[in-house]
């Protein structure tokens, strides 16, 4: 099994838990850790495990993008913001075709990248205190990839308004949305996964599978499409100056003065 620097992987009873280990940082999402989830996910698709659990250290759940990744993003090129759409596409992509029942087990925030994490899975347990939210375009960003997702989830109408007003929701709206399976205390959330779990593990793993890749099915063609469109818009606006000024704007801690708007005065 690989050795993580960022995330803790664990197996025991047929259960593989996945811990994305950032707490200093809130479990925020630096290139490393993405790169190291996704190959802990590959290799969970041929073990011997038959449930996943994936969760986060701390108090968080993952706070999305990481803020040293933020500050640097403006030096980028136009190849590099790609790559970095792909790497985030793929994640949630491999996630979402995972062949054996995912749980996340939302211990805290879940913001932006960190909210698909949380919600793709097949089953979201969350804590009271969680928090869920698509910031993006708060500093001028476009949720692209996210969408494909969501979409799916809650339709077009609550895929709007999450999008579009980068609001934060509790666990108990994101659970009448249809994106939390359950509530549970905090003292209590790995506990009530682990036993999840468990069950999942008495049924058909063959049937569990082959009801997994039909849903998946359904689906692939299409979300092949909206992927293809989605990393390229994400990888355009973070080369824009709108991105720019939102990410300054961020990091000062002050109000955007969008160029978009100051071009029509």
């Amino acid at each position: 099994m690989t050795n993580f620097e960022n995330i803790v992987v664990r197996s025991v009873n047929g259960v593989k838990t996945i811990t994305l280990n950032r707490p200093d940082k809130r479990n925020a999402l630096s290139p490393e850790l993405m790169a190291e989830l996704n190959q802990a996910l590959i290799e969970a698709t041929v073990c011997d495990c038959g449930v996943l659990v994936l969760t986060g250290a701390g108090s968080a759940f993952c706070a999305g993008l990481d803020l040293d990744q933020l500050q640097s993003l403006h030096a980028r090129t136009p190849e590099e913001h790609r790559q970095d759409a792909e790497n985030m596409a793929q994640v949630l992509r491999t996630l979402y075709d995972f062949p054996k029942p995912v749980i996340a087990a939302v211990n805290g925030p879940a913001i932006a990248g960190g909210m698909s994490l949380a919600t793709i899975p097949d089953f979201t347990l969350a804590t009271p205190e969680a928090r869920f939210g698509f910031n993006e375009v708060r500093v001028g960003f476009v949720p692209a990839i996210a969408s494909s997702f969501l979409l799916r989830q809650v339709g077009e109408k609550r895929t709007r308004e999450l999008l579009l007003t980068g609001k934060k929701i509790k666990s108990e709206e994101a659970m009448a949305m249809g994106l939390v399976t359950e509530i549970v205390a905090k003292e209590e959330l790995m506990k009530s996964a682990l036993a999840l779990a468990q069950a999942l593990l008495l049924n058909s793993p063959q049937a569990m599978r082959a009801t997994k890749m039909l849903l998946a099915k359904h689906n692939r063609k299409r979300l092949d499409e909206e992927l293809e469109d989605a990393i390229a818009a994400n990888a355009q606006q973070r080369s824009s100056d709108e991105f720019k000024e939102g990410v300054q704007a961020f990091l000062q801690r002050r109000r955007a003065v969008w160029p978009s708007l100051k071009a029509k005065v």
